[in-house]
């Protein structure tokens, strides 16, 4: 039966929690909370210990170990996805089936052809589906595309892209298994890049890269010996865009020195004809805008572009480079109360995913890959 997609009468919208970690604890809870559309009303977890805390933190109605329960939940308006990478496929497509509308952490998959099922199945029932591609709201990558796209910088010619976090080389738990995540660096961090590269300056075209891997992550914070790291923790790109323009990407978990209060280091540059522009996530409600005879220098992000227009968040509160993500959660809220899609769709998770897979299938044959085109 494919569910229509229609305007809510129902408010709140009821949301699920499938994966009650710290992702859903920083991000998800607080913008529910946050957005009086919505309510939480029930989690589910592998963890019945860490189900029994968030119950009194969440102030939840129910808690389940069980996903399928959730799915089937009339209760249940829509879901967020928090779970490891290689659960997700299942998941989305058994709530999809039940009608519920979907959130997804990326990657959505282990691969683009898992991608492609859950892109799938929540298009053909008619649900809201959105991949939490959080940069993407962060206020300076809004305002440099709205520059790009003006054309205030003139015709694009580069993207460049830099990733920099210095994390202990101790275990990442599941993300550093291949068969759980699929892939460390690339999956986890460049792949955000990825997708608003290819938002800024269009699909890509070809690409080449390579991933490393040099931390043996074998023991445990604790000290405990586990098994050593099966994915990268080094990641890199480069790729010519279907307009002609050229892209950089590189993305690292093992640069000492770039802590940055745990935010990192982050720099996204495009190079126009005309003038260059550059987002910074420890800075993000400024850019850095320069143009021939006048070196970059710091440009406050218009009041406009800091947060979405009803969006109930108070500017005045909150560490501006977290509380942007808690748009992630008005822009799902807002696509399901007005009938429409959410940006971005698991259509762009799946746009990203080819592009990441061709970097892992360009490192293993030494050349050039071409990104096929996705149907919609």
């Amino acid at each position: 039966m494919v569910i229509l997609k229609k305007k809510s009468s129902d408010i709140p919208v009821r949301i699920g929690i499938v994966g009650a970690g710290a992702v859903s604890d920083y991000h998800h809870v607080p913008a529910i909370r946050l957005d009086p559309r919505a309510r939480l009303v029930a989690a589910c977890d592998a963890s019945s210990e860490l189900l029994s805390r968030r119950h009194s933190e969440w102030g939840l109605q129910r808690t389940t170990t069980d996903y399928r329960e959730l799915c089937a939940d009339p209760n249940v308006d829509a879901l967020i996805i928090a779970t490891p990478n290689d659960t997700h496929v299942p998941i989305a497509v058994e709530a999809a089936r039940n009608g519920k509308h979907l959130m997804c952490e990326k990657p959505l998959g282990l691969n683009a052809a898992e991608v492609r099922r859950m892109y799938a199945a929540a298009r053909d029932a008619g649900v809201v589906h959105m991949t939490a591609f959080t940069y993407r709201f962060a206020p300076a990558m809004r305002y440099l595309r709205q520059l790009l796209h003006s054309g205030a910088l003139g015709t694009p010619r580069h993207f460049r892209s830099q990733r920099f976090l210095d994390w202990p080389e101790t275990s990442w738990g599941w993300r550093q298994y291949r068969e759980r995540a699929g892939a460390g660096d690339l999956f986890d961090m460049t792949i955000h890049r990825i997708d608003f590269s290819i938002d800024l300056l269009g699909d890509l075209a070809n690409v080449c890269g390579a991933v490393a891997r040099f931390a043996p992550r074998d023991r445990s914070v604790q000290g405990e010996q586990c098994p050593p790291s099966t994915v990268d923790d080094w990641s890199s790109l480069i790729g010519e865009f279907q307009s002609g323009a050229t892209g950089v990407w590189e993305g690292t978990t093992l640069a000492k020195g770039y802590g940055l209060n745990g935010f990192g280091h982050e720099w996204a540059e495009i190079n126009g004809s005309d003038a260059s522009a550059v987002y910074r996530l420890h800075a993000p409600n400024q850019i850095l805008l320069g143009r021939t005879g006048s070196d970059l220098a710091a440009v406050d992000v218009p009041s406009e572009f800091l947060k979405p227009a009803s969006s109930p968040r108070d500017l005045s509160q909150g560490e501006p480079a977290t509380v942007f993500r808690y748009d992630l959660v008005w822009e799902f809220v807002s696509a399901i109360v007005e009938g429409r899609d959410a940006v971005p769709s698991f259509y762009d998770g799946l746009k990203a995913q080819v592009v990441a897979d061709a970097v892992l299938q360009s490192h293993a044959q030494r050349s050039w890959v071409a990104i096929p085109g996705e149907p919609r």
